[in-house]
């Protein structure tokens, strides 16, 4: 009797897994579509929570759908977890951790007010998209640009602390330059005034008044543009040599390890870039 209803358990947890991880069913498919309507409309909930006027005249409609969708996803978030062979897996996966937060402000709003807003975070959970519509080619173009973030990360960590420099020297110079008259009431509002403007944002809360300090300001946002062109470049350079090694007749290549320049040339033994002497092992 106990190893039938076990049997009759594990069919009904293997039906429940094809179901919520499947996609080629008709009832996987139907659940990963229900499953993103709820998600928009909890997001778009939390939304309409944030205007005043709407809330005051709604307010228990939206608590309401709130904890209807929060339910959801509780129930949807435990099934997962118990018809997974490996539910610590998916627990500490980052779909997992994901769904876990999405349901967790409405359950701290208890003890915290106003917490609920922070269920905005669902919008996280629409990353399903690619895997419910089957959108393949876009996960591939994800994993290219993500790792040319991964490849450019040491040089967008010098260029980032190139900038915090220039942006110290330049602070320091125009507080020298214009002083508290002016607003530059101290260094470190100096440096967040040049940051504003190298990054072309501009508040205009602080404004050079003197001759030289408005001829200091043009060169820093002349720079600006430029400063600002360089991350991207360094990733689309990145981005363009990954897509092009991703495909059949790409050549093998290596990783400079004091550099980290990508070589190209098989028979090279030296780092063109920084003279280094290469290894033998190649980037698949």
């Amino acid at each position: 009797m106990r190893r039938k209803l076990k049997n009759k358990w594990d069919i009904l947890k293997q039906k429940i897994y094809i179901i919520i991880y499947g996609a080629n069913t008709f009832a996987g498919k139907l659940f990963d579509i229900v499953l993103l309507i709820v998600i928009l409309l909890s997001v778009l909930l939390v939304m309409l929570e944030s205007v005043h006027s709407y809330d005051v005249k709604h307010h228990t409609l939206l608590k309401v759908l709130e904890w209807i969708i929060t339910i959801f996803f509780t129930i949807e978030y435990t099934l997962r977890i118990i018809c997974n062979k490996k539910p610590l897996n998916y627990i500490f996966s980052f779909y997992g951790i994901v769904d876990f937060i999405s349901i967790l402000p409405v359950y701290l709003s208890f003890f915290i007010s106003d917490l609920t807003i922070l269920s905005v975070v669902r919008a996280l959970r629409l990353l399903r998209l690619f895997g419910i519509l089957n959108l393949v080619p876009y996960i591939g173009q994800e994993s290219h640009l993500k790792l040319a973030m991964k490849a450019s990360r040491t040089k967008i960590i010098v260029f980032v602390y190139f900038v915090l420099v220039v942006s110290i020297i330049l602070g320091a110079v125009m507080y020298v330059v214009e002083g508290k008259e002016s607003g530059f009431t101290s260094i470190p509002k100096s440096i967040y005034w040049c940051i504003v403007t190298l990054t072309t944002v501009g508040y205009g809360d602080i404004a050079p008044a003197t001759t030289l300090g408005q001829m200091i300001a043009s060169f820093i946002m002349i720079m600006g543009y430029g400063i600002i062109a360089v991350p991207t470049g360094i990733v689309t350079a990145e981005f363009s040599n990954i897509k092009r090694n991703s495909t059949p007749d790409a050549r093998r290549r290596r990783n400079c390890t004091s550099c980290t320049t990508t070589i190209y040339d098989e028979d090279a033994n030296y780092c063109y870039n920084c003279g280094q002497k290469l290894g033998d092992v190649f980037i698949k």
